[in-house]
Order: structure tokens, then sequence, then C-alpha cells
């Protein structure tokens, strides 16, 4: 198989991350649940992990690195954590449904009102069209680093920027960007950095996190056992315990130890640059292919590794099912759960197909892809 559906998750994954996987599983107690060897193993392994992404993203404090299971619960977390009755939040059309459904829900709850920063027909946002959406009530922005449909960036240092001049709290989802283009949370202005560990960071399934600016006070989504101040009824109240109630992946977790290891001596810089050359071979090869539509601004330097596209006359599902089926190519198709997107796209009825490239993908797959994409075209 051609695997191209890398926005979803990386198939492929460095030896060393399944090494140290299949490592902690075998040696690895419950860290902070004991003072025997393995727990303490553990421990540390936990500690460097949480050191390494604070090094990656330029978060001050890697206390302040909070590990979860995903970057649904770290937006859950975030959002439930910062907001209160009676705020305002901004946040855009290019949203996936992580962010999407907490607000809804605190909205129907009535205790926040929200607002949208709207995306033209190619899925853009300008970071000047936030200031028009500011209210006094106005407590936080959120949005994404990228698009998981078109991989169109915003400007988060721009946002960052604007959002502290209005004294606002800035939340960025990175699941599109961690491991894949630079950050740095303080040159950024982000306050809080949600991130999933499964994707550009090409560790295991179910790790994830957030990094929270020191001074950032965040509520707990979860409460319970902690491994430390047993007696007392509340949660503790310090980073990272305040937030992580209950037995981490600690397994997963070392894989993701071991990821952030591989990027940073391949180089943040080598990754991004060879997973946009795979983008651009992929785009130029079909943008101008009669009856194929191209979604997404490509003038921009920086974006993510995604292509989406559309064949006239033919459901997106349709596409994806003849690339797996005919041609050994795994794509997303549909609404990829982030339906603002598609109705600013024109996309509702019949979705995209998405290609998605990450690290271990080669220019002969992408040509291959070109190849199917012509011929799909073709006997459409």
């Amino acid at each position: 198989m051609i695997y191209l559906d890398n926005a979803a998750t990386s198939l492929h994954k460095p030896p060393q991350v399944i090494e140290a996987a299949v490592q902690a599983m075998q040696e690895m107690g419950n860290g902070g649940r004991g003072g025997h060897t393995t727990a303490l193993q553990s421990l540390r392994s936990i500690h460097r992990t949480r050191s390494k992404l604070a090094a990656l993203f330029g978060c001050s404090r890697p206390d302040h690195v909070i590990f979860t299971c995903n970057a649904t619960e770290a937006l859950n977390i975030a959002l439930n954590g910062l907001l209160a009755p009676g705020d305002h939040v901004i946040t855009t059309d290019l949203e996936h449904n992580s962010v999407l459904r907490p607000l809804y829900h605190l909205e129907k709850m009535g205790v926040i009102e929200l607002s949208f920063v709207p995306a033209d027909e190619q899925g853009r946002i300008q970071p000047e069209q936030f200031r028009d959406y500011f209210k006094p009530s106005t407590k936080l922005v959120v949005c994404t680093h990228a698009s998981n449909v078109t991989g169109n960036c915003l400007a988060i240092d721009r946002i960052g920027q604007i959002s502290k001049e209005k004294g606002a709290l800035f939340v960025v989802d990175a699941s599109q960007t961690a491991g894949c283009i630079p950050i740095q949370m303080e040159e950024m202005g982000i306050d809080v950095l949600c991130f999933t560990g499964h994707k550009g960071l090409m560790a295991p399934q179910g790790t994830g996190g957030l990094c929270i600016r020191p001074g950032v006070e965040v509520e707990p989504l979860k409460r319970g056992g902690s491994g430390v101040h047993s007696f007392e009824q509340d949660q503790p109240r310090e980073y990272p315990t305040r937030l992580e109630a209950g037995t981490l992946n600690g397994h997963g977790i070392a894989g993701l130890g071991a990821a952030v290891d591989v990027i940073q001596s391949i180089g943040l810089s080598t990754i991004f640059q060879y997973e946009q050359a795979l983008m651009r071979q992929f785009y130029n090869g079909v943008c101008n292919l009669p009856g194929v539509q191209v979604y997404g601004d490509f003038s921009q330097s920086q974006r993510a590794a995604v292509v989406s596209l559309s064949i006239e006359g033919v459901d997106s599902s349709a596409v994806s099912d003849e690339l797996e089926q005919v041609y050994g190519i795994a794509t997303r198709p549909g609404a990829h759960c982030a339906p603002r997107m598609h109705q600013a796209l024109g996309t509702v009825e019949s979705g995209l197909v998405r290609f998605s490239f990450g690290w271990y993908n080669t220019p002969e797959q992408v040509e291959q892809a070109i190849h199917a994409v012509k011929s799909i075209v073709t006997n459409a």
C-alpha cells in the first residue's frame, strides 16, 4: 500500500519509537505510584519526554507539559478549564470538530458567546480579520495552526500578537503541524498549545498533550488518583498533576520521547522541506488536470503537506475507494471532521479526497498517485 493519509495518523513509525514502546511495556511500572525500580523508571521516562517536548515547542517549563491521550482531550481540557460564564470566544471556519464541538456545547449550555472568523472560497483567513470580532468580554481566541482539509496555515504569530494586544488568551490546535512545522510558543504568543503524538510527531496513538504558558491557570477536567496528596479532597493544584488524574500512557509516552529524539536528529527543517517537496510534486502533477479542482492556497511558503481535490461528477468516497482497490493508495474522503471548512469551500455534498504526505513517503509514490488520479479522470 502507498499510504497517503498522514493527516489522519502516521502509519509508519521510526524503529526507535517501536523499540522504546516495546521496552517500556516490558520494564516500566506506574510512575508516581511507588518507590521501586520499575515505577521510578516510568517516572524518569515521562519526565524526560516532558523536557524534550518543552524544548521542541519553546515551552519555558517542562512541568507545564501535560500529557493526554490525543489533541481532542487536550483541547477539551483547555477550553473547559479556561472558560467561565459570560466569556466570549473567537474561533474560525477552519476548525476541526475537536475545537467546534466543545465550543458548541459550552454555547448551548449558556456558558459562552461564540464568534467565527469566516474563511474565503479557498479556505483563507487574514489575521487582521480577527480584530473585527473582539468584545470587552472576549476571554479567548482558539484556532488551528493549519487546516486539516486545505493545508492552509494561519499566521499564528500575528494572531497571537493581536490576542495579546486585546488581553485575550490564545489557544492553538497544532494537530497538523506538531513535528512538521517549527513552533515556538513564546515567540508566537501562544498561551496553550494542544498537540497529538500520532501524526507528524510519528509517535504511538494514544499520546498527546498541551503546553501551558506560566501564569495561565487551567482548571481540571478530570479528578482522581495522582500518586501524591492522597488525603486531600481536591485535585492537587500544581502542574502537571493538576491535569493528569489517573495512570498515564507511560508506554506510549516512552515512544513519544523516542519520536522527538528522531525528529531532532533528522532536523525539523529537513522534515518540513522534504514533506513540502512531496506535496508540491503532487500538486503540480494534478492541479491542471481537466475536471480536477484543488482546494487551498498553494502560494503560501509554509503550509501543511496536504492536497485535497475533487473530480467533477465523481463522489469523493468513490474516488478514494478506487484509489485503494485499483491502485493500492490510501487517502481520506468526505468531510474530515471540519464541517465549516467544507461549507466555506462549497464541498458539503461531494466532500473532498485528501492526499497527505509524510516523512516515509517517496517521490516515486507521489508519481504513482499522480498517475492514478490521471487515470481516474480519464475514465470518469
